[in-house]
């Protein structure tokens, strides 16, 4: 079983590793279109053309299934991509009904991109699961350059954390791939009685439902349409096995 994954920069390794965890005889395919990074201030048109690229491309390596580890790539993508493919294609799923299930408070705090929470699949999500809770919107603008660039902008989430908590929000859910690479520093920030959701083990528990197998080599191979730097020190965090010959440079 070969899996593609893919997203606009690192932020999808955050789910491959959960992928990795629950099913590590999968081959896996990565593609980080760093070239592009951020989608978060892209049109949707063009998110919709990166995706059917990179979704094609996946395919002729040989990808089975593909899993769209991007929150802002699935609003505006995935099902234009189930329409024009036969393979399974998991997007990430807004996290609000367990935040909305967890909260004690009844309200919730969302940090995402703005273009996910323009997306119809996070408005639809919010509308059938939390219509008796309060959701404070909250765009991490700033957080995906950061972590593409290896930094963590301590600044920066103290300021976003304490925006969503000033409004009574008791669970905070990650709703960019990118941020679960800050989430020791959300939960420092957040304290001890706010509850940080990341939806990517969900996702994975979704892939394995949906793939016909999990038997394979555990093999991992990765691409980018940008710098090599940092997606190989971060891939090399989620399986130190890896080496050069697993990257490689595309243009797509």
């Amino acid at each position: 079983m070969i899996v593609g994954v893919y997203d606009s920069g690192v932020g999808g390794l955050s789910v491959l590793k959960e992928l990795y965890a629950l099913m590590p005889s999968v081959d896996y395919l990565y593609v980080a279109d760093a070239g592009n990074c951020p989608y978060g201030n892209k049109s949707p048109e063009f998110i919709i053309d990166r995706a059917r690229k990179i979704v094609s491309f996946l395919i002729e390596k040989g990808a089975e299934a593909v899993v769209v580890a991007c929150n802002t790539a699935t609003a505006a993508a995935v099902s234009h991509l189930r329409e024009e493919f036969s393979i399974p294609i998991v997007g990430m799923e807004p996290a609000v009904k367990p935040a909305v299930q967890a909260s004690r408070t009844g309200v919730i705090g969302v940090l995402a991109t703005a273009n996910t929470f323009k997306g119809s699949l996070y408005r639809h999500t919010s509308e059938k699961y939390a219509h008796d809770t309060r959701i404070i919107e909250k765009v991490g603008d700033g957080l995906v350059e950061a972590v593409e660039k290896g930094l963590v902008p301590n600044a920066l989430i103290a300021r976003y954390v304490s925006d969503i908590l000033s409004s009574g929000a008791d669970v905070i859910v990650l709703g960019c791939t990118h941020y679960p690479f800050l989430q020791r520093e959300i939960e420092h920030f957040a304290g001890p009685g706010v509850i940080v959701i990341n939806p990517a083990p969900a996702v994975a528990l979704q892939t394995r439902r949906v793939i016909s197998n999990t038997e394979g080599n555990g093999s991992m191979h990765f691409y980018t349409t940008g710098s090599m730097m940092i997606l190989k020190k971060m891939a090399k965090s989620i399986n130190h096995f890896l080496n050069d010959g697993n990257f490689t440079k595309i243009e797509l």
